[in-house]
């Protein structure tokens, strides 16, 4: 099963759980505002959360499987990067979450994420 993640608010996703689809692009933005909704491959995860995340708490990482969502999927590198992060063009059908894992930072508000997560 491929995967890819999504940092969220535990509040966020309960929210979504509810509603059906999670409709959140990133920490302070939507999915309207933004136009599509953030994700990482597996490597990415710990350098997202620590960039854009840093000591901040009451968040879940969301596992998803690629084959159950049902908007595109697109990987493009932003603002002049190199590197491709997956983005989801569409409100994420919250069955396509196979898992959600708690994501909290260390006392030194950095997240340390095992490879094997």
């Amino acid at each position: 099963m491929p995967e890819i993640f999504h940092i969220a608010r535990r509040a966020d996703w309960e929210a979504a759980l509810t509603e059906g689809t999670y409709r959140v692009s990133t920490l302070g933005r939507s999915l309207e505002q933004e136009g599509f909704i953030h994700c990482s491959e597996r490597h990415q995860v710990a350098g997202v959360a620590n960039a854009f995340y840093r000591g901040v708490a009451g968040l879940v990482l969301l596992v998803i499987d690629v084959d159950r969502i049902g908007p595109d999927i697109r990987y493009e590198a932003l603002n002049g990067g190199t590197e491709s992060f997956p983005h989801i063009y569409g409100p994420l059908n919250v069955d396509a979450v196979v898992a959600v894992r708690p994501l909290e930072p260390g006392k030194d508000g950095v997240f340390s994420l095992l490879s094997s997560e």
